[in-house]
């Protein structure tokens, strides 16, 4: 058996795909529709390719939260940000 505390952080698997696309098949299941069909096809498709890149969700929206911030990233707040004044 491979129940073990160190596999607690394990995402939650619903056959091939991470249990989060299941709310869209959950969705369509509730709501049968075409365009329901194609939104859940959407989102597996999305964690398919996200898992075949070997990234998680969660890694996912990390790197895309890092691409849309560039590469400078100071650690404080622009406007927070202190200048150096001569008052002489």
């Amino acid at each position: 058996m491979d129940n073990h505390w160190r596999n607690s952080q394990k995402p939650a698997r619903f056959f091939a795909l991470d249990a989060r696309a299941f709310t869209a098949i959950f969705l369509f299941l509730v709501h049968a529709r075409l365009w329901t069909f194609l939104f859940a096809l959407f989102v597996m498709l999305v964690f398919w390719g996200l898992e075949r890149r070997g990234l998680t969700f969660e890694a996912a929206l990390r790197a895309m939260r890092s691409w849309f911030l560039g590469r400078r990233r100071p650690a404080t707040v622009g406007t927070r940000r202190r200048f150096w004044v001569d008052f002489g």
